[in-house]
């Protein structure tokens, strides 16, 4: 349905899906794209289950993706409105855990913000005031595709949600006067105990895989509070799915 540029290399997809269609889904899951040479693509949705006329994707261009140089043009066909897509899911174990009362750490690098938007967007309608952090971070300023509908949230929702923007690799044309280094050593500066916390991390697999070992061996965070999603590259996916197959 729409094509939107947010950034140099993101597009934010939105499709439809056929008449009488609904797809039962959990706030921070995803879907996996059935490509023509029997090859997958998965991509979280970020908008939240009760938002659904339009299914949101966050798509970053991988040059040489087979599927993303559809969506930025590159390559022939390039994906255009009213394409006809096929999908599987709804996937994956990364959603809220509402059974518990702890406060959230959310933790996004990249478009890995893409589930946790759809997480925040979901607590906003059910009503969920559980305290949280959002740790969203970029090479550059301009990563933060979204900065401003993060800063919306806190601005609305200052008794329960803060957002934290941390930039890696700021330019001086950036003029960026906000936390810099690496995101999650940002929560552990700010939060050098998570043993009473849940952590939500989505994005580059060194993210959150750094993440992981740190907030549990240094930050007393319990493994089994720790929640996540990696955004394995599709190249790679392929280079293991060709091995098992072997």
């Amino acid at each position: 349905e729409q094509l939107e540029r947010v950034a140099d290399d993101v597009m934010i997809l939105r499709f439809k899906l056929p008449a009488n269609e609904r797809l039962q889904y959990r706030a921070g899951q995803y879907i996996e794209f059935l490509l023509k040479d029997g090859k997958r693509r998965s991509f979280s949705m970020a908008n939240a289950p009760h938002d659904d006329a339009l299914i949101e994707l966050h798509i970053r261009h991988l040059p040489g993706g087979l599927f993303t140089d559809r969506v930025f043009g590159v390559s022939v066909p390039a994906l255009k409105v009213r394409d006809i897509l096929r999908f599987e899911g709804a996937h994956g174990s990364f959603y809220l855990r509402d059974d518990s009362d702890k406060p959230i750490i959310l933790l996004a690098s990249g478009t890995g913000f893409a589930p946790i938007k759809a997480i925040v967007e979901h607590m906003i309608h059910s009503g969920n005031v559980r305290p949280v952090v959002l740790y969203w971070g970029g090479r550059r300023p301009r990563d933060l595709y979204l900065d401003e509908l993060a800063c919306s949230w806190a601005a609305q929702h200052p008794q329960w949600f803060r957002y934290v923007p941390v930039v890696s690799d700021a330019l001086p044309e950036d003029a960026w006067d906000g936390r810099t280094g690496f995101v999650h050593r940002a929560v552990m500066q700010d939060l050098p105990d998570l043993s009473g916390y849940q952590v939500y991390a989505c994005g580059a697999p060194v993210v959150v895989d750094s993440a992981r070992v740190d907030f549990t061996t240094q930050c007393n965070l319990p493994e089994a509070d720790f929640f996540a999603d990696s955004f394995v590259v599709a190249a790679q996916a392929d280079a293991v799915a060709t091995a098992a197959s072997k």
